[in-house]
Protein backbone atom coordinates (compact mmCIF):
# COMPACT_ATOMS: atom_id res chain seq x y z
CA UNK A 1 0.00 0.00 0.00
CA UNK A 2 1.55 3.40 -0.90
CA UNK A 3 0.84 5.93 2.35
CA UNK A 4 0.77 9.64 1.36
CA UNK A 5 0.57 12.13 4.09
CA UNK A 6 -1.96 14.11 3.86
CA UNK A 7 -1.39 18.36 4.33
CA UNK A 8 -3.38 17.72 8.28
CA UNK A 9 -1.39 15.95 10.81
CA UNK A 10 -2.63 12.37 11.21
CA UNK A 11 -4.95 12.52 8.15
CA UNK A 12 -3.16 10.07 5.21
CA UNK A 13 -4.50 8.66 1.28
CA UNK A 14 -3.92 5.31 1.20
CA UNK A 15 -3.43 3.91 -2.25
CA UNK A 16 -4.05 -0.05 -2.17
CA UNK A 17 -2.29 -2.95 -4.25
CA UNK A 18 -4.69 -3.34 -7.05
CA UNK A 19 -4.39 -6.86 -8.41
CA UNK A 20 -6.26 -6.60 -12.20
CA UNK A 21 -6.24 -8.48 -15.63
CA UNK A 22 -8.80 -9.02 -17.93
CA UNK A 23 -11.69 -10.42 -15.24
CA UNK A 24 -11.34 -7.22 -13.28
CA UNK A 25 -9.57 -6.75 -10.59
CA UNK A 26 -8.82 -7.01 -6.40
CA UNK A 27 -7.90 -4.80 -3.82
CA UNK A 28 -7.85 -5.00 -0.24
CA UNK A 29 -9.48 -2.31 1.45
CA UNK A 30 -8.64 -3.30 4.95
CA UNK A 31 -5.93 -5.61 7.01
CA UNK A 32 -5.79 -4.96 11.09
CA UNK A 33 -1.98 -5.59 10.43
CA UNK A 34 -1.30 -4.27 7.53
CA UNK A 35 -2.57 -0.96 8.61
CA UNK A 36 -1.33 -1.54 12.48
CA UNK A 37 2.18 -1.18 10.52
CA UNK A 38 1.24 1.89 9.01
CA UNK A 39 0.98 2.99 12.22
CA UNK A 40 -2.59 2.70 12.33
CA UNK A 41 -3.70 0.45 14.88
CA UNK A 42 -7.66 1.08 14.48
CA UNK A 43 -10.67 -1.03 15.94
CA UNK A 44 -13.80 -0.48 13.57
CA UNK A 45 -17.00 -0.40 15.60
CA UNK A 46 -19.36 0.25 12.16
CA UNK A 47 -19.32 0.41 8.57
CA UNK A 48 -21.76 2.76 6.65
CA UNK A 49 -22.70 3.17 2.66
CA UNK A 50 -24.25 5.70 1.15
CA UNK A 51 -25.13 6.48 -2.77
CA UNK A 52 -25.55 9.37 -3.85
CA UNK A 53 -26.69 11.62 -7.36
CA UNK A 54 -24.40 14.08 -8.44
CA UNK A 55 -24.09 17.22 -6.78
CA UNK A 56 -25.37 15.76 -3.32
CA UNK A 57 -23.22 17.62 -0.42
CA UNK A 58 -23.36 15.74 3.12
CA UNK A 59 -21.47 17.60 5.82
CA UNK A 60 -19.38 18.89 7.41
CA UNK A 61 -20.55 16.14 10.18
CA UNK A 62 -18.54 15.49 13.56
CA UNK A 63 -19.48 13.91 17.21
CA UNK A 64 -18.20 15.94 20.25
CA UNK A 65 -18.27 13.92 22.36
CA UNK A 66 -17.71 9.96 21.33
CA UNK A 67 -15.17 11.45 18.16
CA UNK A 68 -15.55 8.82 15.32
CA UNK A 69 -12.20 8.26 13.26
CA UNK A 70 -13.53 7.57 9.38
CA UNK A 71 -11.47 5.40 6.49
CA UNK A 72 -13.30 6.24 3.26
CA UNK A 73 -13.68 5.62 -0.33
CA UNK A 74 -15.94 5.29 -3.34
CA UNK A 75 -17.11 1.78 -4.84
CA UNK A 76 -18.86 3.48 -7.71
CA UNK A 77 -18.11 7.18 -9.16
CA UNK A 78 -16.84 10.39 -7.25
CA UNK A 79 -16.52 12.34 -4.74
CA UNK A 80 -14.35 15.24 -3.49
CA UNK A 81 -13.47 14.53 0.13
CA UNK A 82 -13.10 17.09 2.97
CA UNK A 83 -11.69 16.99 6.38
CA UNK A 84 -11.30 20.21 8.72
CA UNK A 85 -9.42 20.28 11.69
CA UNK A 86 -11.13 20.84 14.74
CA UNK A 87 -8.67 20.72 17.21
CA UNK A 88 -8.42 23.51 19.36
CA UNK A 89 -4.53 22.86 20.10
CA UNK A 90 -3.37 21.60 16.57
CA UNK A 91 -1.70 24.66 14.75
CA UNK A 92 -3.93 23.44 11.56
CA UNK A 93 -6.93 24.09 13.67
CA UNK A 94 -9.83 25.27 10.90
CA UNK A 95 -7.66 24.41 8.14
CA UNK A 96 -8.85 21.95 5.34
CA UNK A 97 -7.89 19.39 2.79
CA UNK A 98 -9.35 17.83 -0.28
CA UNK A 99 -8.94 14.84 -2.23
CA UNK A 100 -10.78 13.71 -5.11
CA UNK A 101 -11.81 9.71 -4.32
CA UNK A 102 -13.26 7.72 -7.15
CA UNK A 103 -14.19 4.06 -8.04
CA UNK A 104 -11.30 4.75 -10.96
CA UNK A 105 -8.42 5.60 -8.91
CA UNK A 106 -9.11 3.48 -5.24
CA UNK A 107 -7.94 5.67 -2.94
CA UNK A 108 -8.76 5.59 0.50
CA UNK A 109 -8.45 8.33 2.99
CA UNK A 110 -8.27 8.15 6.79
CA UNK A 111 -9.59 11.02 8.72
CA UNK A 112 -9.02 10.86 12.27
CA UNK A 113 -11.04 11.94 15.24
CA UNK A 114 -11.16 15.08 15.88
CA UNK A 115 -11.95 16.61 12.31
CA UNK A 116 -15.10 17.52 10.77
CA UNK A 117 -15.95 15.31 7.54
CA UNK A 118 -17.86 16.05 4.15
CA UNK A 119 -18.24 15.32 0.35
CA UNK A 120 -19.62 16.06 -2.52
CA UNK A 121 -20.60 14.18 -5.65
CA UNK A 122 -19.32 14.34 -8.53
CA UNK A 123 -21.02 11.64 -10.73
CA UNK A 124 -24.34 10.29 -10.50
CA UNK A 125 -24.88 7.17 -8.48
CA UNK A 126 -21.70 7.47 -6.36
CA UNK A 127 -21.36 4.50 -3.86
CA UNK A 128 -19.76 5.92 -0.68
CA UNK A 129 -18.08 3.60 1.94
CA UNK A 130 -17.07 4.24 5.23
CA UNK A 131 -15.57 2.37 8.71
CA UNK A 132 -16.25 4.16 11.79
CA UNK A 133 -13.95 3.86 14.99
CA UNK A 134 -16.75 4.80 17.01
CA UNK A 135 -20.73 4.16 16.71
CA UNK A 136 -23.20 7.01 15.58
CA UNK A 137 -24.12 9.04 18.37
CA UNK A 138 -27.19 11.53 17.67
CA UNK A 139 -26.61 13.17 20.16
CA UNK A 140 -23.09 13.87 20.10
CA UNK A 141 -23.74 15.19 16.45
CA UNK A 142 -22.63 18.12 14.80
CA UNK A 143 -22.33 20.01 12.05
CA UNK A 144 -19.68 22.39 10.61
CA UNK A 145 -21.51 24.98 8.21
CA UNK A 146 -20.30 23.41 4.35
CA UNK A 147 -19.48 27.34 3.24
CA UNK A 148 -18.27 28.83 6.52
CA UNK A 149 -15.98 31.93 5.07
CA UNK A 150 -13.59 31.47 8.00
CA UNK A 151 -13.26 27.96 6.39
CA UNK A 152 -13.27 29.05 3.12
CA UNK A 153 -13.51 25.32 0.97
CA UNK A 154 -12.50 25.48 -2.16
CA UNK A 155 -15.43 23.25 -3.29
CA UNK A 156 -15.48 21.81 -7.48
CA UNK A 157 -18.85 22.87 -7.83
CA UNK A 158 -18.54 23.87 -11.41
CA UNK A 159 -21.54 25.84 -11.81
CA UNK A 160 -23.42 22.60 -9.47
CA UNK A 161 -25.68 24.26 -6.84
CA UNK A 162 -25.10 21.70 -3.87
CA UNK A 163 -28.02 19.54 -2.58
CA UNK A 164 -28.28 19.51 1.11
CA UNK A 165 -30.16 18.13 3.80
CA UNK A 166 -32.03 20.57 5.91
CA UNK A 167 -29.96 19.62 8.59
CA UNK A 168 -26.96 19.98 6.76
CA UNK A 169 -28.08 23.91 6.09
CA UNK A 170 -28.16 24.82 9.54
CA UNK A 171 -24.15 23.98 10.34
CA UNK A 172 -22.57 26.33 12.22
CA UNK A 173 -19.37 28.54 11.44
CA UNK A 174 -16.13 27.55 13.12
CA UNK A 175 -16.09 30.24 15.63
CA UNK A 176 -19.66 28.41 16.97
CA UNK A 177 -18.17 24.77 16.45
CA UNK A 178 -17.91 22.57 19.40
CA UNK A 179 -14.51 22.03 18.85
CA UNK A 180 -12.10 19.31 20.38
CA UNK A 181 -9.48 19.82 23.20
Amino acid sequence: MNVIEGKLPGTLILEPRVFGDDRGFFMETWSEAKFREIGLDLTFVQDNHSCSQKGVLRGLHFQNPAPQGKLVRVATGAVYDVAVDLRKSSPTFGQWMGVELSAANKRMFWVPEGFAHGFLTLEDNTNFLYKCTAPYAPQSEHCLLWNDPAVDIAWPLDGMTPQLSGKDLLGVTLDAVEAFA
